[in-house]
């Protein structure tokens, strides 16, 4: 997805976490990676850890702000609600580990990526106007405004999108 979506293949410096799960999400206790899979069809992605990045213009507290990554959806599966309920998991586990903000960056180039996070309560932070469309943008967290989900387990099935097709999306467990 990333050279479909961005048009480069995998960079060490850029996508470390892709080969490092483990250590990126599943062994913090307040990071996940989440799985979205329609039959045995994985069909979106993402990642939620602590602010761990140096932007310039900048400054976020760890210990406060997590940060979304690989945030994807089959262009197949796309417009069903599953980037949707992916986002609303993520925001519920960010609060209930005490997270207070969430920060991302996303590419105006990217089709509907810019007005997909503003429809989420995302605003923009800065603009890099960069050639690769850089926006970055964060939202506060309300732990009261936050639906009511159940960490306890590692797996949720639903029925979303009116497509009929049935939804399971994984919370990654921690590796003790």
């Amino acid at each position: 997805m990333i050279k479909r979506e961005f048009g480069f293949d995998y960079i060490p410096e850029y996508h470390r976490d892709i080969v490092n799960l483990e250590e990126y999400y599943l062994e913090p206790e307040r990071n996940t990676f989440l799985l979205a899979c329609i039959g045995d069809r994985l069909v979106g992605t993402l990642g939620l850890r602590a602010y761990d990045r140096e932007f310039k213009g900048l400054n976020y507290d760890p210990e406060r702000t997590a940060s979304l990554w690989r945030v994807f959806v089959h262009e197949d599966c796309r417009k069903m609600g599953v980037a949707s309920y992916l986002v609303e998991i993520a925001e519920s586990f960010a609060a209930e580990k005490g997270y207070t903000r969430i920060y991302l960056h996303t590419h105006k180039h990217v089709e509907g990526a810019l007005e997909f996070w503003l429809s989420k309560g995302y605003s923009i932070v800065i603009d890099t106007d960069n050639e690769l469309g850089t926006v970055h943008m964060e939202k506060s967290l309300n732990r009261s405004s936050m639906g009511n989900q159940d960490f306890s387990g590692t797996c949720s099935t639903i029925k979303r999108g009116g497509t009929g097709h049935q939804m399971t999306f994984f919370l990654s467990e921690r590796i003790a």
